[in-house]
């Protein structure tokens, strides 16, 4: 719907974005469709969920090509992305030339793909990064967008840049939004970038997690991460009661601050885990987004930004492969699991109808056979060495503190592991032995909320196996247990 598809302040332009999500629940709701999973659903499969759900908008992390051929004809709106890895190379403008010429204009013909935005790098400004891409991002942007106007897609395709919110912030003595400022180490770049948006009528893009607020400290209040009432923060007499808004006003006077108040924002990235943390869990992810729907609904915007917000939800699905540096949530985002079933009821038009969403359909399972500790086994002396191995070849993230399965007893959790490893080894009999401590069963072995996943059947050529670094920071908490 066309009144979904560009920012805008007008009352009719609102009211009819209102009118379109009362009807068809999704239609001005984006969703980011991350794909590091080791067995992925096919992309056709994705995309009809994605239809079935009415989900009209849709952010991915590169421009792989099967993804796009599933989008083609779908009508859904889609953000491709330059990886930050390939920011350097986008530098060079013939090869953002070449890249735009493949991955955007390739697609846009009558029937093919409905690209609105290039996302240029992910988060690229974050502090973790040490500047590493700080200075590649700019250019980047510059030439790709260049080469999206040339090739006559410049008033259809923006590029923009993801931003972490961590871009900005309010001085310790003074920790309100309307103090916001960019950090001192990108507020030149962040000069640049923002002119340029703004040159070429771009959107400012930025993912806010209240989650990671409540994640990183002990001492934030729990309530004010969500929407239903909290102590308010009063900021010049003006009153915050969640810290979405205190965030995203904090952007708006960043923004104000390099001359640039007006400039439309979307918010790229905004969700709540399941999983990996005490705070990760299903009943906290319902009320999340119960208060978000609601929010948005009502285009009430922020106090600094009245209005509606354009929203991609985080995530679409989990993604069992995913660098768990942050935190072993990374790979519990997802409104539906691995194989596309949802997990929780939500109402996305924002009503407080919850009801469940339509799943993933025609999914092909593997067998119904388990991996477990073997209880007659003899010697338990290799036992940690083997849990060891199979979780830095598997996601345990479930078994961590905290996590759905971090009560089972020593045994189970080795079975546990053990079965993990043999579902991604697509239930490879040679790969449940683990020097004869195991033995493959086929009675269900999942316990209370702790499931012992069956993976789903899927082309091995699309198989993104986790590496050692990646899952080796789970072990040590896993290892307590056993």
């Amino acid at each position: 719907m066309e009144t979904c598809r560009r920012l805008t302040t007008t009352t009719t332009i609102l009211s009819l974005c209102l009118l379109a999500v009362s009807i068809i629940r999704v239609e001005c709701l984006g969703v980011n469709w991350g794909t590091i999973a080791i067995h992925r659903l096919p992309p056709q499969t994705v995309v009809q969920m994605l239809k079935d759900n009415g989900i009209g908008k849709v952010k991915l992390f590169d421009a792989d090509r099967n993804v796009l051929k599933a989008l083609a004809g779908s009508g859904i709106e889609v953000m491709v992305a330059v990886p930050n890895e390939m920011l350097e190379a986008m530098n060079n403008y013939d090869k953002a030339v070449e890249w735009v010429k493949k991955n955007v204009t390739a697609y846009h013909f009558n029937g093919g793909v409905d690209i609105r935005y290039v996302a240029i790098g992910n988060e690229p400004f974050l502090t973790a990064y040490n500047g590493t891409y700080l200075k590649t991002t700019f250019p980047a942007l510059q030439n790709v967008q260049r080469a999206l106007n040339e090739a006559g897609l410049g008033d259809i395709v923006k590029a923009t840049v993801p931003f972490n919110a961590d871009v900005y912030d309010s001085p310790v003595d003074n920790p309100v939004p309307s103090a916001g400022r960019f950090r001192s180490d990108v507020i030149e770049q962040m000069q640049l970038i923002v002119d340029f948006l703004a040159e070429n009528k771009a959107p400012f893009s930025v993912n806010i997690y209240p989650f990671l607020s409540l994640y990183l400290s002990a001492n934030f209040p729990m309530d004010y991460a969500f929407f239903d009432g909290a102590s308010p923060l009063i900021d010049n007499g003006t009153k915050y009661t969640n810290v979405f808004d205190a965030n995203f006003d904090t952007l708006v006077s960043a923004l104000k601050a390099i001359g640039h108040e007006d400039m439309p924002i979307f918010v790229g990235e905004v969700g709540w885990p399941t999983d990996g943390d005490k705070n990760a869990n299903l009943a906290y992810a319902i009320r999340f987004y119960n208060g978000l729907m609601k929010k948005l609904s009502t285009n009430q915007g922020t106090p600094r930004r009245p209005g509606y917000i354009e929203v991609y939800l985080f995530g679409l699905l989990d993604e069992d492969a995913k660098s768990i540096l942050p935190g072993n949530f990374e790979r519990h985002w997802g409104l539906f699991r691995y194989d596309g079933q949802p997990k929780f009821p939500i109402d996305l038009s924002g009503k407080g109808d919850n009801q469940s969403l339509v799943p993933a359909q025609n999914v092909t399972y593997q067998p119904l056979t388990w991996c477990m500790l073997d209880p007659e086994a003899k010697d338990m002396s290799k036992l940690d060495d083997n849990v060891d191995y199979a979780c830095t070849r598997a996601d345990c993230t479930a078994l961590a503190p905290g996590s759905s399965c971090s009560g089972l007893d020593a045994h189970a959790s080795a079975s546990y592991a053990f079965n993990s490893y043999y579902q991604i080894q697509n239930q490879n009999p040679q790969s449940c032995n683990f020097q004869g401590l195991a033995k493959i069963t086929t009675s269900n072995i999942s316990q209370a909320n702790c499931n012992f996943t069956i993976q789903i059947v899927y082309s091995s050529s699309t198989t993104v196996w986790p590496s050692l670094k990646i899952t080796a920071l789970v072990l040590a908490s896993i290892i307590l247990l056993i």
